[in-house]
C-alpha cells in the first residue's frame, strides 16, 4: 500500500534516483532575480526538498528563494553561472534618464502655470478696478443729487459717499486692505489715476462747502471734468486688460503646445526605454511558458532592464538544463498530492459521518468500514475497555470468522495486541510471520498475515483501539500512521459525546423524578397523613360508641378523600403537561381554563408578548410548571376570589401570579420550609431555567408569586 498523509513533510522526504553523470558534471544552484535554478544532472543530496522546485498539476515550476542570496551548503556553482552582471552605472540607469526627464518636464510646466496664474490675478484686479472705478462716477453724481434736497437724510447720504470715495481712491492707491484691485505700473495709467485724484481731491473741498454752506453750485461745475477723467482711467484700465488677456490667451496655446509635445516626447522616451525592452522579454516569457528554452532576448541597453535581459538569458541557460530532469519530480509531486487530497478527503468524510446522530453501535460500523475501505484491510474490529480497564469488549467486527469473534469477544490487555496498545498508549504494529510461534496466533489461523493496532482516545483517557488486519503484507506511510492516529482520536471524540448525551439525559430523568417525588410529597402525603389520623380517631369513637364525634368525624374524612383525589388528578395531569407544537399562550391559557373548572375562580389574564421572542421549549416548559404550582397553592391555601396572572414577555421575561386571599407570615414560612414543599420545587425550576424567583405576602394581604428571566439567561429558540 503506498498512500502518504498530508500532515508531515518530513515523514516522506524525496525518493533518490541513480543519476549517471559524474560529480565534475552534477549541478548547482544559484540565485538570480530571486529564482533557484537547479542544473540537470544533480545529486539527490544537492537537490533537497526545501531547496528544490516544486509542481503541481504536472506543471514545472520554480521555487523563490525568499530574502536571501546565500547559496545552500555544499553546493558549489561554475564560473559562467556564478558571475553577475555589474549594476550600471548611475549615468546609464533607466530611474536617473526617468527622474532627469521629469523634473525638465515639471519644471517647464510649472514656470508656465506660475506665469498665466500671475496674469489671470492681474486680470481679476484690473476687472475689479473697471467696477470701482465706475462707482467713483456713480457716487459723484449721486452727491451732487443729494446736496441739492437740502434735507438731513440728503446730507448724511452725502457724508457716507464722501467716506467711500475716500475710501476706493486710498484702496486703488493700495494704502487700504480689502477687495483685491490691481492698477498697472504703466505711466500713463498711473498719470491718468493721478488726475482722477486731483479731480476728486478739489470736488471733495468743494462738497464739505456746500455743505457747510448749502450752495452746490461750485461743485456741479467741476463734476462733468471728474466724470470725464474717470471715463479715461476706465479706458485706460480696458486697453491694459486687453492686453493681458490677449498675453494670457498666447501663454495657454503655448502650454498646450509644450503638453502635447511633452506627452509625445514622453511616450516615445517610455517606448524606447521601457516599453520595448519588456515587450521583448514578454515575448521571452511567453515562449519560455511554451517550453521553449531555446530562446533568448538580445541585450541592447546598459540599463536595469538591460541587466534584467542578461539575467533572463542565463535564465534560459539554466531552464533549458533543468528540463528535462523536471518530469520525474513533477510526476513523484502530482501523485503525492492525489495521495494527500484523497486521505484529506477521507478525513473530512469520516468527521462528517461521525457528526451524524447515530447509536454507538452504528457509528462504530460505519467507521470501522470506512476505514477498511481507505486502507484495503481485509478485516477489522472496534473494541473498548471496561470501566476496570483491564479487558476489552469487541463493540463491531468485520471481516473475521465466527469462530474467531467468538474466541476474541472478550480479551484481557494482556491477552492480545489490541490489549498491549492500551497498555503501551501507542500503535502497535505487528507482522505475524516475523514472531515466533506465529500459528498460536489467532489471527495467524485465520488467514492473516499483519494486523495494525490503534488507541480509541480523549484527552482524558483512553476508551480502547480499533484494528485492522491484512492478508498480504503492508507497509504504511508516517503520514499514513499520522492519520488512523487522528481517526482514533475522532472516533475517541464521538463516543465520549454520545456518553455524554446518555448521562445528560439520565440526569435530567433523575432531576424530573426528584420533583415528582416532592410534588407527590406535597400533594398526597399531607392529605394522607389527616386521612389516617382521622381515622384513627373514628375507629377510637366507634370502640367507646361517641356517636356524636363519629358523626363529626364522617364529613372530615370525605372532605379529605376529595381534596386527596383532586391533588391526584391535578399532579397528573402537570405531569403529563409537555409543550408540542402550540405556543406558551395555548398552553397557559390551558392551564388557567382547567383551574377555572376545578375552583370556579375568576382568574384575569394579561399576556403581552408583540416585541418578544419566543421562549425556548424547555425553559417554556418550566415557566409552565411554576405556573401551575403557583396555582395549586392557590387552590389548597388561598382562600381566595380573584386571582391575576400576567406575563410579559419583551427583551426580558416576567411572570407574576397575584391572589386575594389570606396571605402568609413569610418568617413563619421561612422557619418552616421544610413542610413547603411546593415552594422549594418552584424555586428548583426557577433556577433550572437561569430565573429568578419571588415570593411577596402578608397575612390578610393575599400573596404575589414573581419570575424574571434577563435577557442574557434566555435561551435562543
Amino acid at each position: 500500500m503506498e498512500s502518504t498523509m498530508p500532515f508531515d513533510d518530513r515523514a516522506s522526504g524525496s525518493p533518490k534516483r541513480d543519476g549517471s553523470l559524474s560529480q565534475a558534471a552534477a549541478s548547482s544552484r544559484y540565485v538570480e532575480s530571486g529564482i533557484t535554478i537547479v542544473r540537470r544532472g544533480a545529486s539527490e543530496e544537492e537537490r533537497a526538498p526545501d531547496g528544490v522546485a516544486s509542481a503541481t498539476d504536472g506543471e514545472a515550476g520554480l521555487r523563490r528563494e525568499e530574502g536571501s542570496d546565500r547559496l545552500p551548503e555544499g553546493v558549489q556553482v561554475t564560473g559562467a553561472v556564478q558571475a553577475k552582471a555589474a549594476a550600471p552605472a548611475w549615468k546609464n540607469r533607466l530611474s536617473t534618464r526617468i527622474v532627469i526627464s521629469s523634473v525638465v518636464a515639471l519644471s517647464l510646466v510649472l514656470s508656465m502655470v506660475g506665469w498665466t496664474l500671475w496674469l489671470s490675478w492681474q486680470l481679476a484686479g484690473t476687472a475689479a478696478a473697471i467696477n470701482e472705478t465706475g462707482s467713483l462716477r456713480m457716487r459723484a453724481n449721486r452727491i451732487g443729487l443729494n446736496l441739492l434736497r437740502h434735507d438731513e437724510a440728503a446730507q448724511a447720504q452725502v457724508v457716507v459717499d464722501l467716506r467711500e470715495q475716500g475710501r476706493i481712491l486710498a484702496h486703488f492707491a493700495g494704502d487700504l486692505p480689502g477687495r483685491p484691485l490691481f492698477l498697472s505700473t504703466d505711466a500713463p495709467l498711473r498719470q491718468q489715476f493721478h488726475a482722477v485724484t486731483t479731480r476728486w481731491d478739489e470736488l471733495a473741498d468743494l462738497a464739505h462747502e456746500a455743505l457747510e454752506e448749502g450752495d452746490s453750485t461750485a461743485y456741479l461745475a467741476q463734476l462733468p471734468g471728474f466724470v470725464a477723467e474717470a471715463d479715461r482711467l476706465v479706458h485706460v484700465l480696458e486697453v491694459g486688460n486687453a492686453s493681458k488677456t490677449t498675453r494670457l490667451r498666447i501663454l495657454q496655446s503655448v502650454l498646450i503646445v509644450m503638453a502635447c509635445l511633452g506627452t509625445m516626447a514622453m511616450i516615445f522616451l517610455l517606448y524606447r526605454w521601457i516599453i520595448r525592452p519588456v515587450q521583448t522579454l514578454q515575448g521571452g516569457i511567453q515562449r519560455m511558458a511554451a517550453r521553449d528554452f531555446s530562446v533568448r532576448v538580445p541585450v541592447n541597453n546598459t540599463d536595469e532592464l538591460g541587466v534584467l535581459a542578461q539575467g533572463f538569458n542565463r535564465m534560459a541557460d539554466e531552464l533549458q538544463s533543468l528540463y528535462e530532469d523536471l518530469g520525474e519530480h513533477v510526476r513523484q509531486k502530482t501523485a503525492e498530492l492525489e495521495r494527500q487530497n484523497r486521505q484529506l478527503s477521507a478525513l473530512y468524510g469520516m468527521t462528517a459521518f461521525l457528526n451524524k446522530p447515530n447509536d454507538i453501535e452504528a457509528l462504530c460500523r460505519g467507521f470501522l468500514q470506512r476505514v477498511m475501505d481507505e486502507f484495503h484491510a481485509a478485516a477489522g474490529s472496534i473494541r473498548v475497555l471496561d470501566p476496570s480497564g483491564e479487558r476489552l469488549h469487541i463493540v463491531v467486527s468485520l471481516g473475521f470468522s465466527s469462530a474467531l469473534q467468538e474466541s476474541e469477544h472478550c480479551m484481557r490487555t494482556d491477552a492480545c495486541f489490541c490489549g498491549e496498545a492500551t497498555q503501551r498508549g501507542t500503535m502497535i504494529i505487528r507482522d505475524f510471520r516475523k514472531l515466533p510461534r506465529p500459528e498460536e496466533i489467532g489471527c495467524m489461523r485465520d488467514g492473516f498475515q499483519a494486523v495494525s493496532v490503534f488507541q480509541i482516545v480523549t484527552p482524558e483517557a483512553t476508551l480502547g483501539t480499533f484494528s485492522l488486519h491484512f492478508r498480504e503484507r503492508t507497509t504504511m506511510s508516517p503520514r499514513e500512521l499520522q492519520l488512523l492516529e487522528m481517526l482514533g482520536q475522532h472516533l475517541g471524540a464521538a463516543l465520549d459525546n454520545q456518553r455524554l448525551s446518555i448521562k445528560a439525559r439520565q440526569l435530567a430523568v433523575a432531576e424530573e423524578r426528584n420533583l415528582v417525588a416532592q410534588g407527590l410529597h406535597d400533594s398526597l402525603a399531607q392529605g394522607l397523613n389527616f386521612l389516617n389520623l382521622q381515622t384513627q380517631m373514628l375507629g377510637s369513637a366507634v370502640q367507646q360508641r361517641r356517636w356524636d364525634e363519629v358523626e363529626e368525624i364522617v364529613p372530615l374524612l370525605k372532605t379529605g378523600v376529595s381534596e386527596s383525589y383532586q391533588d391526584v388528578r391535578e399532579l397528573l395531569q402537570n405531569f403529563r403537561t409537555r409543550l408540542g407544537e402550540e405556543s406558551l399562550r395555548k398552553a397557559v391559557d390551558d392551564t388557567i381554563g382547567r383551574f377555572r373548572r376545578q375552583t370556579g375562580l375568576n382568574v384575569e389574564l394579561h399576556l403581552d408578548d408583540r416585541d418578544g421572542a419566543p421562549l425556548h421549549p424547555d425553559q417554556q416548559l418550566q415557566v409552565l410548571f411554576i405556573l401551575q404550582e403557583a396555582l395549586s397553592n392557590v387552590r389548597k391555601h388561598a382562600y381566595a376570589s380573584k386571582v391575576t396572572v400576567r406575563i410579559d414577555n419583551h427583551r426580558d421575561f416576567g411572570m407574576s401570579i397575584r391572589d386575594d386571599g389570606e396571605g402568609y407570615d413569610p418568617q413563619e414560612v421561612a422557619e418552616r420550609s421544610e413542610t413547603h414543599v411546593g415552594l422549594s420545587i418552584m424555586r428548583e425550576r426557577a433556577a433550572r431555567l437561569g430565573g429568578q424567583l419571588q415570593m411577596c405576602s402578608a397575612p390578610g394581604q393575599g400573596t404575589e408569586v414573581s419570575l424574571y428571566l434577563s435577557q442574557s439567561d434566555r435561551l435562543a429558540s
